[in-house]
């Protein structure tokens, strides 16, 4: 690895960083962290990058993967993308596809029977958000028909009559009475920005931006603009720094979104965020109370990326670019892959590594490409 020691520009810093997710990242995922006999990934590895005990496997997991080798289609360096790609959409339908009900199993057990049966909107999120991006890539049928199948289930399954969406809903869709909550609102909010990116869809842009006026009526606290993490007016709610930032990003980078109230709530909260949910070394606070107050102090990868992505869309950012990703480089970043969560005092507190985490990471980069570009 380079020497750590001496700040680089963005430029050879954003180089060393996308050096490492190639040679360092990915192959954990097509190597030791690959069950080929349910051509799945595991849910994490070891430092020494054994899979941990299976105790499950998740769609949602499946679904970040596929959109990882999607991603990495007609890469030189990554030629066997296609087929791991090819194989995760495979199993996202073999293994976790409901025939019985219609839509996708949050788990199964480690022998590939059903084992949470229960029907999640973040997963339902993430099978839009792979399919369309898989979808962009090979422009297969069978592809577009998932995606088709699973756009559908939103309105007819999992609307609330509000504009927004349960968060979760039992095997058969009855109500668990859970409601709506941020963060799966926000990657249906990203999956459908994905389904834009892929095809012109008319449909899809009405259910969005009445999805982003809803998420201001019922989840924007009003004195910072923040995005909260329960509906307006819960008890013990909170906001996450990450989330304000993810947020920021899809909202600026999308023409459709920039202009929209929403927007310009996330425009506050980005700065309120900054403020108050950034240490003075570039660490990523997890969560606070909307006065500011720290709960929870601990440092996560995933956060740390979604500041970088956010960054490369603000003005005359190069230096605060620099600056955090210097912070991932030398605190998460490691010749073995990451560091998942450092405590309030900057210690190793999850040493696993989650297959779901190098989504966030190729997020970020890819955000940092065209930034560089």
């Amino acid at each position: 690895m380079p020497d750590r020691s001496r700040p680089a520009a963005p430029r050879a810093l954003f180089d060393t960083v996308q050096a490492h997710f190639a040679t360092h990242i990915v192959p954990l995922w097509q190597g030791p962290g690959w069950n080929a006999e349910l051509a799945l990934p595991y849910e994490a590895l070891d430092a020494a990058h054994r899979p941990l005990p299976v105790q499950r496997y998740r769609a949602m997991a499946c679904a970040r993967q596929l959109y990882l080798f999607s991603s990495l289609i007609d890469q030189p360096a990554f030629p066997a993308a296609r087929e791991r790609a090819a194989a995760l959409f495979q199993s996202l339908q073999r293994h976790f596809h409901d025939a019985k009900h219609g839509g996708w199993f949050y788990s199964i057990d480690p022998h590939g029977a059903p084992l949470d049966t229960s029907k999640d909107l973040y997963t339902h999120a993430f099978v839009i958000f792979a399919c369309a991006h898989y979808w962009a890539r090979v422009r297969d049928a069978q592809i577009e028909a998932v995606l088709d199948e699973a756009l559908a289930l939103l309105h007819s399954r999992f609307a609330d009559g509000r504009g927004l969406y349960e968060a979760s809903l039992a095997r058969d869709w009855s109500s668990r009475g859970t409601g709506p909550l941020q963060n799966p609102l926000m990657h249906l909010a990203e999956a459908l920005l994905a389904v834009l990116a892929a095809r012109e869809d008319s449909a899809v842009q009405r259910t969005l931006l009445a999805l982003v006026d809803a998420l201001q009526a019922r989840f924007i606290e009003p004195d910072h603009g923040l995005m909260l993490e329960k509906p307006r007016g819960a008890a013990d709610n909170w906001f996450e720094p990450g989330h304000q930032f993810e947020w920021f990003f899809l909202l600026q980078s999308s023409p459709l979104l920039r202009g929209t109230p929403l927007h310009a709530s996330l425009e506050q909260a980005f700065v309120y965020a900054e403020q108050v949910g950034v240490r003075a070394d570039g660490g990523v606070l997890a969560m606070l109370a909307a006065d500011g107050t720290p709960r929870d102090s601990s440092q996560r990868i995933w956060a740390q990326a979604e500041y970088i992505r956010a960054l490369t869309l603000r003005p005359h950012g190069d230096a605060r670019v620099q600056q955090q990703l210097q912070v991932l480089h030398t605190r998460f970043l490691h010749a073995g892959g990451w560091h998942e969560s450092l405590d309030g005092e900057g210690r190793l507190s999850r040493p696993d590594m989650p297959s779901t985490t190098p989504y966030h990471l190729a997020t970020c980069y890819t955000a940092l490409a065209e930034r560089f570009a």
